[in-house]
């Protein structure tokens, strides 16, 4: 399984000399027990720091905690008032994500015995929006959450935002593998791999295929006897599957996996027009590696790969996949969407246990290809594509609900999952249609739109997302709006 470096968050109380020591030491206590009681719901570790009361010490804060490779973002509270002119200089120097906690220690208002004393310590009411005032006048990107710190919904919001950073910590030093170009003539693949590196810090580099065979050809029969085994731990074999087949995808599997972990790729991209040298197009290989926390993405679709990996990165590799908007199912009043793929689908979308099958591939003319057949579960689920539009990147999402397939469907021999877009069928597509939607995308059920957002905002990558709520006219609107605040 891939891993991610384990990071840290710096939180950084606000506050001023005016009220005195004792009303500073307050601050102090309040904040260690809010950083105290919110790790032990977050994925990350908070690690709190001194009271910021000048801006000498707020500068310093915000520099070390730039400089430091460990901190992956900071945040703020402002539990007095704190003249927002002494965060400037520190702002300016601050290069790690924030958010922004609206919050306060109490809870409730002590109405019988609340004093001036009380006020003048719990004024975060107005001493956030003096902050917030100050992050937006000098157009900082940053998050805010609003609500008390023991709140479960507060917390999971913070801990969604820590994944969404650790997701973009992913993208900016994200190498991807490119075997093979993209699938000739297919415009939505393509795309400004220079300026892909510049703004999401994806590096995209281009192999032959020959390069990739001489790696999977030096894998010994040992190996591929051991991975043999875990896949009968993990996996139906189909009683017609021919074996060889098999092995041949967990040789593949192996030299890949070796290729990629050589060059730090953690993306992929394959096509099925450029197999030289190769007996199958990769199958349950690619199938393989995606569960393991790999991005790919099939046809040279080196955008989508990247994607899917960042993504997974977000998702913790929970429930989250390369797919393809295949085939629709237009009865009226139910209208869903057959997603899929020609081979290669992550198995942590799978409801049941996936089984191993070998049939004929129609494209690539090469040998009969392993992979692995199940269908998706169903619950909520985001799926999501990132195009090159030209002047910018675009993010277009749909929220769907992904239901259970009680259809069988004998003579298909891919895995495959069934959705109903949100909000319905024809506002949904006309809204991805008109939005130039790509067919390839990522389906996770772990991300929500919310977190989407976030990293596409970090990232300074336009987005849209069609919900419930969402409408043809307004999603037109907004690429209207965008195209002009875009230039």
């Amino acid at each position: 399984m891939l891993k991610q470096k384990t990071s840290h968050y710096w939180f950084i109380a606000g506050s001023q000399p005016l009220y005195g020591q004792k009303t500073i030491d307050q601050v102090a206590a309040h904040a260690e027990e809010i950083v105290n009681g919110m790790n032990e719901l977050l994925p990350e570790q908070l690690i709190l720091k001194p009271v910021a009361t000048s801006p000498e010490r707020i500068t310093a804060l915000l520099r070390e905690a730039s400089m430091d490779e460990n901190c992956a973002g900071i945040i703020t509270w402002m539990h007095t008032f704190s003249p927002a002119k002494m965060w400037i200089a520190g702002l300016k120097e601050l290069t790690k994500p924030m958010l922004h906690l609206h919050t306060q220690y109490n809870r409730d208002i002590p109405w019988s015995t609340i004093d001036m004393d009380f006020m003048n310590l719990n004024q975060s009411a107005h001493g956030d929006r003096e902050f917030g005032f100050m992050v937006s006048r000098m157009g900082i990107n940053r998050k805010v959450i609003a609500g008390h710190w023991q709140d479960p919904n507060v917390a999971n919001r913070v801990g969604d935002w820590m994944k969404t950073v650790r997701a973009y910590q992913e993208s900016k030093q994200l190498k991807v593998a490119r075997f093979g170009d993209n699938m000739r003539e297919v415009a939505v693949t393509e795309g400004d791999k220079v300026e892909a590196q510049i703004q999401l810090g994806w590096s995209v580099s281009g192999y032959g295929i020959g390069d990739l065979v001489e790696t999977i050809k030096a894998v010994n029969d040992q190996a591929i006897a051991t991975l043999m085994e875990e896949y009968r731990s993990l996996y139906t074999f189909h009683p017609d599957a021919d074996v060889r087949a098999i092995e041949e995808q967990a040789r593949i599997e192996l030299g890949l996996e070796t290729f990629l972990a050589r060059g730090n790729y953690r993306a992929f991209s394959t096509t099925f027009e450029d197999l030289h040298g190769m007996s199958q197009l990769p199958g349950l290989a690619a199938q393989r590696l995606m569960a393991k926390g790999y991005g790919f993405a099939g046809e040279g679709d080196w955008k989508t790969a990247a994607f899917l990996r960042v993504l997974k990165v977000m998702a913790g590799n929970s429930g989250t996949s390369f797919m393809e908007d295949y085939t629709n199912h237009l009865e009226q009043g139910n209208e869903l969407i057959l997603g899929s793929h020609m081979l290669e689908v992550c198995p942590t979308i799978a409801a049941e246990k996936p089984t191993i099958v070998v049939e004929p591939l129609s494209m690539g003319n090469k040998a009969d290809p392993a992979r692995l057949v199940f269908k998706g579960k169903a619950g909520r689920a985001l799926n999501a594509a990132i195009m090159d539009v030209g002047s910018r990147f675009r993010i277009v999402a749909n929220e769907v609900e992904a239901v259970e397939n009680q259809q069988e469907m004998p003579l298909l021999p891919v895995a495959s999952v069934l959705w109903r877009p949100l909000p319905s069928f024809s506002e949904a597509t006309e809204a991805w249609i008109y939005a130039g939607g790509a067919h390839h995308t990522v389906l996770s059920y772990e991300i929500t739109k919310e977190q989407l957002a976030d990293w596409s905002s970090l990232m300074g990558v336009e987005c849209l997302v069609i919900g419930k709520e969402s409408s043809t006219e307004q999603i037109r609107k907004e690429l209207f709006w965008n195209e002009k605040s875009y230039r």
